[in-house]
């Protein structure tokens, strides 16, 4: 509820008055516009819009009183609402085509036009490589990281020591007994205007400061008790936009200049729109802010790089100067540690401040000493630091430090593999220091373990390595003196496996899975029978027999290579007594066990044979597959099965194919006589094609139009070869040859001077081959070449006679 006050009246009907003027004065703008049909909002030019606009924000009054005012004057809630979304979308579009992002004043705080952009250069900075070092400035690359530009935060509230001034925008919200709002905008000349009270001078306060002095010129010029504790009427005032300052940077920064930032800018953001300091010669250390011919603060990078410390990330002021000196110390540090780089140094630092820059030694690093390489008056000297001396050493200009590795060696390691139960690395300590006591710290032997030899592997004093070999069972059973080990012994306990063969039994013929397994005691021929997934449907159970190798040394030679077994098995794996052995006749069935290398071969049965068949198709009754009845069955007889030829069978074109390849064989004649030569025997997979008599003859090659012609009883060789344009003229006519349709093929005979062409058939096809390319034939220029040579030569020769 308003109050009755005369400010308070006469600010209202103020407010009524500027808003009535807009709207007429808008509406003026274009008389024509009323006439027309639709809204009025959508007839408004853009021009038009942000007139509006700029005369609503002029007029003081808040975005309620203007849509109350506007529906007064006939717009609608629509027309209200298309008009905030052209004014929306007409600053979006203004603010895009600058370059610059802008909050719109209805949402919140906004920046100030015309402020710094950080330069985008076509080769950024950092693309830039130095190649004068191959190690980086530490920190250099903080500022060359575009997601961390250090921008100030608008939705942050308004920091209480903030000093306001020209063209700062601060709003006053007034609630309780009377509400009222103003955005009031700084001038020049420090001063804010509120409506129907004197300017009121706040530039060079804080925001507190200024709130203060504001509500108190308010309170006096009709907002009685505004502020005071009882009085019902209420007062905010906060910083709605702001404005820009204007910084210097100067000294060692990649792009010194003056720069324009918004009034919450920091000094990181400054440095950062300069590109920060140079890394060829800028401080990162000393980092000067200057303000009134004063420093009032120093910054240290590395104390934000370091330790995230912001404290020196103070907030700047108009006419600010931030001075980067020159660096007077720097040094190099490399090797093993986290963080290679070249760091400042300050006075008072030393060697041990510049590890903690770098992050400390690296997981492999040889502390005990570091190497520097350290400018003299005319050359260079080493210089050896010791760990004592880490913290006390005070690095120089131009110092180069390095951290070496750690070697691979071990001080106090000793080794044992093979045959016990823990091999591996172990400490050469009071307690583990004989080869006993490494064996039992190895938690013993296994039982495989070969006790009659073990080796140490010894390293020497000139580095050479030797072995010492000893019984290891006398040692372990104290008849012989315990081994001591020195550093670097390695102990190798070898196994009994290692001293032999690979073991191995093998299984072939009619079993389901034949293979070579490893060889295992105490199995019998049934155990590996049944390993290898028992019989097959065509074995021969009652014949297994087992090949043996002779392992028995003799003094004489042996007229046979191994041994025989045979055993005969029923299905069930039940085996049968044993055939006697001439070598050991004590031998039975029960007893037999296998040995290494032995070979097992189960027979087939002489009666089994799995299921041949052949493949008849074309011209027959029943085309399909026949299985194959008897070893004797042939051609004719399968053709017989197969119920004879059709009417339009052509035998003569007849192919019969084994293993895909077509045998060529004139079948015409096996039906009249069976024991012509051509009715062949019946093989597995084999396939018979009787076609159609075929009424074309193709003729290919080395012819001038190869083609297909039809067959006639009156033409030869000579007369296909015609009908397809005659040979050509690299065609070797006396090799010209004919394919049969049952894939016979004959070729022309010459004998003198006559030919003798092959006669042709329906279904054949002629080919003419061609000459082969004579890649030596010398070419015309060539020709040329070795005439003029040869001329040449006999010139010269009968020169020497005339």
């Amino acid at each position: 509820m308003r109050t009755k006050d005369k400010l308070s009246r006469y600010s209202h009907f103020s407010c009524l008055f500027c808003l009535v003027f807009i709207l007429f004065s808008l509406t003026g703008l274009s008389p024509a516009i009323a006439q027309q049909a639709g809204s009025r909002v959508d007839q408004l030019t853009d021009e038009q819009v942000e007139e509006f606009y700029r005369r609503a924000q002029a007029s003081g009054l808040s975005e309620a009183q203007i849509e109350q005012a506007a529906m007064s004057q006939g717009y609608t809630l629509t027309d209200i609402a298309k008009m905030r979304r052209r004014i929306t979308e007409i600053r979006s579009q203004t603010n895009r085509n600058r370059g610059q992002s802008y909050a719109d004043t209805s949402l919140g705080r906004t920046l100030p036009n015309g402020l710094s952009r950080r330069v985008i250069d076509s080769l950024p900075y950092t693309a830039r490589t130095d190649t004068s070092r191959k190690i980086k400035v530490f920190g250099a690359s903080l500022f060359e990281n575009a997601n961390l530009s250090f921008e100030p935060n608008l939705r942050i509230a308004t920091p209480r020591n903030y000093i306001v001034g020209p063209d700062d925008e601060i709003s006053i919200d007034i609630s309780g007994a009377s509400s009222d709002s103003f955005r009031l905008k700084i001038t020049p000349d420090g001063t804010v205007k509120v409506p129907n009270i004197p300017p009121i001078f706040v530039s060079g306060l804080t925001i507190e400061q200024a709130e203060q002095r504001i509500i108190d010129r308010l309170r006096k010029g009709g907002y009685q008790g505004l502020g005071s504790p009882g009085s019902g009427t209420y007062a905010n005032v906060s910083l709605s936009n702001i404005r820009s300052i204007r910084v210097t940077l100067v000294g060692e920064v990649v792009r010194p200049g003056t720069y324009t930032i918004s009034s919450l800018g920091s000094a990181f953001n400054a440095l950062y729109l300069a590109g920060g300091p140079n890394p060829e010669t800028g401080s990162f250390r000393k980092i000067s802010i200057i303000r009134g011919n004063r420093v009032v603060r120093t910054i240290d990078l590395y104390d934000f790089i370091l330790r995230a410390d912001q404290r020196d990330n103070i907030r700047l002021l108009d006419q600010d100067v931030i001075r980067v000196a020159d660096y007077e110390t720097r040094v190099e540090l490399t090797g093993e540690v986290r963080r290679p780089a070249i760091f400042e140094v300050l006075p008072g630092e030393t060697l041990k401040n510049v590890l903690s820059f770098a992050g400390g030694f690296g997981d492999e690093a040889y502390r005990a000493s570091i190497t520097l390489r350290r400018n003299t008056a005319r050359e260079r000297r080493i210089v050896t630091i010791t760990e004592e001396q880490i913290a006390s050493f005070v690095p120089q200009r131009g110092d180069k430090y390095f951290v070496g590795k750690i070697l691979e060696r071990y001080e106090n390691r000793v080794q044992i593999a093979g045959a016990v139960m823990r091999p591996g690395d172990y400490a050469l300590e009071p307690g583990l220091e004989t080869v006993k006591q490494l064996i039992n710290r190895a938690e013993g032997l296994r039982k495989d373990a070969f006790t009659n030899r073990a080796t140490i592997i010894r390293e020497r004093a000139d580095m050479d390595r030797e072995n010492l070999s000893f019984d290891l069972g006398k040692l372990m059973r104290g008849e012989v003196a315990d081994i001591p080990l020195l550093r670097q012994d390695s102990l190798t306990v070898l196994s009994i496996q290692d001293l032999r063969e690979t073991y191995y039994v093998t299984i072939e013929g009619a079993v389901n899975r034949p293979d070579t397994i490893e060889f295992v005691n105490n199995m019998s021929v049934a155990d590996l029978i049944a390993r290898a997934g028992g019989f097959q449907e065509g074995a021969k159970p009652n014949l297994v027999e087992v090949a043996r190798r002779i392992r028995q040394d003799s003094a004489g030679i042996r007229t046979t290579t191994l041994e025989m077994y045979r055993f005969a098995l029923d299905r069930n794996l039940q085996m049968s007594p044993l055939e006697t052995n001439p070598a050991s006749p004590s031998d039975s069935a029960a007893g037999f066990r296998l040995q290494p290398f032995d070979i097992v071969y189960v027979r087939s049965s002489p009666n089994y044979e799995a299921q041949r068949q052949v493949f008849v198709f074309g011209e027959v009754l029943h085309p399909g597959n026949y299985a194959i009845f008897n070893r004797q069955e042939r051609i004719a007889d399968v053709i017989t099965r197969a119920g004879g030829l059709k009417p339009g069978a052509y035998m003569a074109g007849a192919r019969y194919s084994r293993q895909g390849q077509v045998v060529g064989s004139d079948l015409r004649h096996i039906l009249d006589d069976p024991g012509a030569e051509e009715n062949l025997l019946l093989n597995d997979g084999d396939t018979l094609f009787i076609p159609r008599q075929s009424e074309v003859v193709a003729v290919e090659g080395a012819v001038l139009n190869p083609s297909v012609v039809s067959f006639k009883l009156g033409y030869d060789f000579d007369d296909y070869v015609s009908e397809a344009g005659g040979f050509t003229d690299n065609a070797r006519q006396r090799k010209a040859y004919i394919i049969y349709p049952n894939g016979r093929k004959d070729r022309t005979r010459t004998f003198l001077f006559f030919k003798s062409r092959p006669r042709v058939e329906p279904g054949s096809t002629i080919v003419a081959p061609f000459k082969p390319m004579d890649t030596n034939r010398l070419s015309g220029v060539e020709r040329a070449s070795i005439l003029s040579i040869v001329g040449t030569l006999v010139i010269t020769v009968l020169s020497r006679f005339f």
